[in-house]
């Protein structure tokens, strides 16, 4: 698992993600000159590359609560659905 400095706190994900969305939809509204709007697409990347990070590390940490064939509650590691 990623360690506690490198993981992105839930505030850095979501400025990370407000900042994405900024950069599409200025991207959509082809206004930028053709070297900011790769300026635009760069950093894009990058933030797509940290927010995807963060999902992962996230996940690692959920646990899902399952009820036993004895009727007990108990947890397993989240496991996502592999068709998605």
């Amino acid at each position: 698992m990623a360690d506690a400095q490198n993981t992105p706190s839930i505030a850095e994900f979501e400025k990370s993600l407000d900042e994405l969305e900024t950069l599409v939809r200025s991207l959509e509204q082809g206004e930028l000159s053709l070297e900011q709007s790769l300026g635009a697409f760069e950093r894009g990347v990058t933030l797509t590359r940290a927010c995807q990070q963060a999902l992962k590390t996230a996940e690692q940490r959920v646990e899902q609560l399952i009820q036993r064939d004895d009727g007990s509650l108990g947890t397993r590691p989240f496991q996502p659905d592999p068709s998605e």
